[in-house]
């Protein structure tokens, strides 16, 4: 077990990096904005922390981009990496450092690293199956590779089957593999290649995925891997964009982009150590100092990221960290995606809120970093729109916390001149205790939307403190009554100044002037809240204007417009004969799967055994991001059946619902659990199938 935050052994908060190849939408920054909030919140309760990241700059995308732009790789990634670099301040992230996998200090770290692998000889070198586009004469690295799951049969990309069983697939795994870029069937060379032997550190692995914390998604997922038999992890590529496999006579290798890409991790927070000095932040008393397996040592590591990425953080990067005796993770915190108004984000349609589009907007950033840490627990997806946010804008910061702030503090500067001599009341310095408890809860909880709701629920009570006591009836007949109400009200202000600083740091800023106080809210720790406010302070300003329903309007419009202009392109492009871009979805242009030209017989189609059946319960698979269990009456028998279609409906609302099952298909098993069926849905969103009237449970469909 670890000990609770703050710990006197100092902190480092990662987010997974951004790919240099494209611009950054609001989905996109979910995992910068709750990093950079759970950084700051680690700060509040007085732990030691460094928030690093940096831009992943490899990796074959880049590299033909790069060629189609006609520039070359670093030019064409750095640009990227300049972009981010400006844009994560427009939403108040400070990062400490923020480096990328293509410089001097991340090529050395990553090259030691694998040399520490061949030194302990976990490399090992192995002939296999490489994808080849005849037609251009050139490898094909995986993704650029589409082909069928050995595992479950889905379609899945030559790394990575993302849309079935999310298992990591090897190079050679894929069945019936196609190039991208061509279309044309993908032949396989054998290569040599060099693979780090995860097997051996599965017994190390298996300790680990008991110990470590964070989200529940994060702790479960990479069971079925880890207790498994663990694959060994190919770390080289045919390419020429990377960082050079160490080793003799290996000029042609690069290492896989997942590699060079967490080593960065270390690379960014040793960069820090080196602009601020050791006795302010020692990057190597986070790495490694490590201690034993069982008593682990050392800085404690938590790690923010995308739940698609879940595997690599916790399966690979640990072993890679054992491989090097690097310290481990402490906690792994793996967030939901962001769809865009109940949808999701097409970037070819132009169906996306970029960041720039809300920097122009005109909206303060803190509004959408309220908005996206709290509009859902961290695990869940959380569905952005213009009008989501004026919602939760005008309801929440206005109606609710700016409402309080300002009559309270006004009150105060006109009655008082600014905090009433008069002593805290029992019962608001306990409220105030509580909060703060809540809020260090979260952090070590792990729980980001925590830290949003604490001080407004703070807020809550603060109105219907000052609304039960009505101290404007008070101030003539019950002086000394009057002014105790205000002081309390003025030390809740002060409260949620210091709670919502992680979640709103340049409003918390604000706030903290308007109470008089010296310095930045961010220099104090959660004890602060109760301390005493300045004794005068002004009048103070309204933290939070409405957003007008005209201003939304205007602004989907403009979304509106785009994407029809992005579609119209689209049509027209394809007209021409360039479909490159199909494949996304938009609701007025489906793009649909052609006819398959083989045709099967009656007799074949009659050996199907298709039957009307009744979901009676659906819940969740555990760790399994899209996976759901189903209980199917089919009338004989009641069967269990999994499904992918945990994200794409309500599963409480599933049952009583009539579907269409594959009664006689062989059974099967997904991550962990057996599945004796399968249902029928029709898309991508998965428009289930089922009967016009009122067929029974069980009754054949012919």
């Amino acid at each position: 077990m670890h000990e609770e935050f703050p710990t006197d052994s100092p902190a480092v908060v990662t987010c997974g990096l951004p790919y240099a190849n494209g611009d950054l939408h609001v989905g996109h920054l979910r995992t910068y904005v709750s990093g950079d909030a759970y950084s700051r919140a680690l700060d509040r309760i007085g732990q030691s922390v460094a928030f690093v990241c940096g831009s992943d700059m490899h990796g074959t995308p880049i590299a033909v981009n790069a060629a189609e732009a006609g520039v070359d790789p670093e030019t064409f990634a750095l640009e990227y990496h300049e972009q981010y670099e400006s844009t994560f301040p427009k939403f108040n992230v400070e990062f400490d450092n923020y480096g990328h996998t293509h410089d001097e200090t991340n090529t050395e770290m990553t090259q030691s690293f694998v040399r520490s692998w061949i030194d302990g000889d976990h490399v090992f070198e192995k002939e296999i199956e490489v994808a080849w586009d005849a037609e251009t004469d050139q490898p094909l690295p995986d993704r650029f590779v589409e082909g069928t799951c050995p595992y479950c049969g889905e379609l899945a990309r030559g790394d990575e089957c993302d849309e079935g069983c999310q298992r990591h697939l090897e190079p050679g795994e894929i069945e019936d593999p196609v190039s991208t870029i061509t279309g044309n069937p993908a032949e396989y060379r054998t290569r040599p290649h060099k693979f780090l032997r995860l097997s051996d550190f599965q017994e190390y692995l298996q300790g680990f995925i008991d110990r470590f914390e964070g989200t529940d998604n994060a702790r479960n997922q990479p069971r079925e891997w880890i207790e498994g038999e663990l694959q060994d992890l190919c770390i080289t590529r045919d390419m020429d964009w990377g960082i050079d496999f160490p080793g003799e006579g290996e000029e042609d290798l690069v290492l896989y982009v997942w590699v060079d890409a967490p080593i960065e991790y270390v690379s960014s927070t040793k960069q820090y150590t080196e602009r601020v000095g050791a006795d302010e932040f020692d990057w190597e008393a986070v790495w490694k100092n490590h201690g034993t397996d069982t008593e682990p040592d050392g800085g404690e590591i938590v790690h923010v990221i995308g739940h698609d990425i879940i595997q690599h953080h916790t399966v690979f990067w640990p072993a890679m960290l054992r491989g090097a005796e690097f310290n481990e993770p402490r906690a792994v915190m793996a967030c939901g995606f962001v769809n865009l108004a109940g949808k999701a984000f097409s970037t070819s349609r132009n169906r996306a809120v970029w960041a720039d589009d809300y920097v122009e907007s005109g909206f303060h950033p803190d509004l959408y970093r309220y908005h996206i840490v709290t509009g859902s627990e961290f695990t869940a997806d959380v569905d952005f729109s213009w009008d989501g946010l004026q919602e939760r804008v005008n309801n929440e910061l206005v109606g609710t916390l700016g409402n309080f702030l300002y009559r309270s503090l006004l009150f105060a500067e006109r009655n008082y001149d600014g905090t009433p001599d008069a002593e805290v009341s029992e019962e608001v310095e306990t409220r105030i205790e509580e909060a703060i408890e809540e809020f260090r809860e979260s952090v070590n909880d792990y729980r980001v939307r925590g830290l949003g709701r604490v001080p407004v629920e703070l807020a809550k009570f603060g109105n219907e403190y000052i609304q039960r006591h009505e101290p404007w009836k008070l101030t003539d007949n019950e002086p000394e009554t009057a002014a105790q109400v205000i002081r309390d009200c003025v030390q809740l202000s002060k409260a949620i100044a210091v709670l919502i600083e992680p979640v709103l740091p340049e409003k918390a800023d604000a706030l903290w002037a308007q109470l008089g106080e010296d310095g930045r809210v961010a220099d104090v720790e959660v004890e602060a809240a109760l301390s005493s406010p300045p004794a005068a302070f002004d009048a103070p300003e309204e933290l939070f204007e409405k957003i007008e329903d005209d201003r939304v309007e205007e602004l989907n419009e403009q979304l509106e417009a785009r994407v029809e202009a992005a579609t119209a392109d689209e049509a027209e492009a394809v007209a021409e004969g360039d479909d490159s871009d199909a494949g996304d979805e938009v609701a007025d242009a489906p793009d649909f799967e052609p006819i398959a030209d083989d045709r099967v017989s009656f007799e074949t189609f009659s050996e199907l055994d298709l039957r009307v059946g009744e979901i009676v319960s659906a819940e969740p698979i555990e760790g399994a991001d899209k996976l759901a269990k189903l209980e199917v009456d089919i009338g004989l028998e009641t069967r269990q059946i999994v499904a992918g279609i945990k994200q794409l409906h309500d599963l409480d609302e599933l049952p009583g619902t009539r579907i269409v099952v594959v009664a006689n298909l062989e059974k099967g098993e997904l991550f962990g659990v057996e599945s004796d069926g399968m249902l029928l849905a029709a898309g991508d969103e998965a428009d289930l199938l089922t009967t016009h009237g009122d067929a029974v449970p069980g009754t054949k469909v012919r």
